[in-house]
């Protein structure tokens, strides 16, 4: 009869259940992954799967009790690393949703909203666009490898039981708000300029002629001009979104290494 002693029991434990907390932790916050389109039971199967694929090739992980406190204190901080990997590079996306929301309320079609079965609320049309033409333009750059790429290098900068949560690294990760922030305004901006520009001349010939009614003509005017702008600006837009992407994956990095040993 084949029996398994306490100690065996808890080896097993340590060994799978550590990193699988950190594998569906990134899994249920990255971008691609946490997509209400994919099943619950799809997304728990990539991570196991992942986690069969990289457990084997990890370090023993140190000697405890899974049910301690200390075991228990280290299984939350796994998750919360994996989770801190894939809500960077969630916000990194928002990015595109950010400066549809601002090119939106430019052309004066915010208020054509779209519901977004991810969010589970309004979305504005032209954000919900940017962020599918983001979706495709990360999987053409293979984001979704280069994340499972991210989070087995993970272990080796941030193994298990080897560092401490500490303020400073979250901290610091705080810098991908600001980074989705400017770079949906940087995204929008030829389209700001362009509406500036448009929305001048309408108020200078409107000066010229008062009988113009700037009401009626200003709208079909701006959202043209904006439409045209956005379709020329297109083939520049997927080498911008590739610098926005690369920059989260270098927010990453620096979080894990930013963490003590």
């Amino acid at each position: 009869m084949l029996t398994i002693t306490a100690a065996q029991l808890d080896a097993l434990l340590l060994a799978w259940m550590y990193p699988l907390a950190r594998v569906l932790g990134m899994v249920s916050a990255a971008p691609i992954f946490n997509s209400r389109a994919t099943p619950l039971r799809i997304r728990l199967a990539i991570g196991v799967v992942l986690t069969v694929a990289i457990a084997p090739m990890l370090p023993p992980p140190p000697a405890m009790a899974p049910g301690s406190w200390a075991g228990i204190a280290l299984f939350v901080q796994q998750i919360l690393i994996g989770s801190a990997m894939g809500l960077t590079m969630r916000i990194v996306m928002a990015a595109l949703d950010i400066a549809g929301e601002i090119i939106g309320l430019q052309m004066g079609l915010s208020f054509a909203t779209f519901f977004d079965p991810d969010t589970s609320a309004q979305t504005a049309v032209l954000g919900e666009f940017l962020g599918l033409l983001a979706i495709l333009v990360f999987l053409a750059l293979n984001g979704h490898l280069l994340l499972v790429d991210v989070l087995i290098r993970s272990f080796e900068l941030a193994p298990i039981g080897g560092v401490k949560l500490t303020d400073k690294p979250w901290l610091g990760l705080l810098r991908v708000v600001t980074l989705a922030f400017s770079s949906g305004l940087l995204l929008a901006l030829p389209i700001i300029a362009a509406l500036l520009i448009t929305n001048i001349s309408l108020a200078v010939l409107t000066r010229a002629a008062p009988q113009l009614n700037i009401f009626a003509i200003g709208f079909p005017v701006t959202s043209t001009v904006g439409l045209i702008v956005m379709i020329v600006s297109l083939e520049a837009l997927a080498p911008a979104m590739q610098l926005v992407f690369e920059r989260g994956f270098e927010l990453v990095g620096q979080f894990l290494r930013a963490l003590p040993g």
